[in-house]
């Protein structure tokens, strides 16, 4: 499935359209929604990244149809377990500090995602379990990432793709550990009942 969906593309659509959320919080506020609740999830996402934006304003619904492609893709990478899952982050292109500022947005997002669900106690039990209480906990020391000005650039740039790596792995085994969670079945996003129009 390729519906990839360019970071500061979608970023400047929700800008443009009004939305309250970045990129790169939106796709991890989905990726911790999808490990919650499956498929059934995009709705509700789709209304909470849209919340107070205009429905009869063009620029929302061409924003929309880039977020029904995320949407799509990132369920197809978790639930194929393929290992294609990425986070949604700037290109190499943008400075360091530009992408580690989205690394942290994507882990708010993501943790937002996880434990803003409404799932009750057997969901709360779960994310104080290991691995997943380790998980929340270092994805939330990742929300306060800055780029160290005294390190040097090769060496920053190193840790950068350390935890990008490491998000990418913690969202598939979030992914995998919440499956007794999940209160649908992961049907494919195609299908008529899970439409986010």
């Amino acid at each position: 499935m390729d519906e990839k969906v360019d970071h500061d593309t979608l970023d400047d659509a929700l800008r443009r359209c009004g939305s309250n959320w970045d990129a790169a919080q939106s796709h991890g506020l989905l990726t911790g929604r999808l490990a919650v609740a499956g498929v059934a999830a995009g709705p509700e996402w789709l209304l909470e990244v849209l919340e107070g934006t205009e429905e009869s304003n063009a620029l929302r619904t061409a924003c929309q149809e880039m977020l029904d492609r995320l949407y799509r893709s990132t369920f197809w990478q978790l639930s194929e377990r393929l290992s294609e899952f990425v986070p949604l982050l700037p290109d190499d292109d943008s400075t360091a500090a530009d992408r580690t500022a989205a690394m942290a947005h994507w882990c708010e997002g993501f943790l937002h995602g996880l434990v803003s669900a409404k799932h009750g106690d057997a969901l709360r039990d779960r994310l104080a379990a290991e691995p997943l209480a380790d998980i929340i906990r270092d994805t939330l020391q990742i929300t306060r990432a800055e780029i160290d000005s005294a390190t040097d650039e090769e060496t920053n740039e190193a840790a950068y793709a350390e935890l990008v790596e490491y998000l990418r792995v913690v969202a598939q085994l979030t992914y995998e550990e919440l499956a007794e969670i999940r209160h649908s079945s992961d049907a494919s996003p195609e299908s008529g009942r899970d439409t986010m129009h």
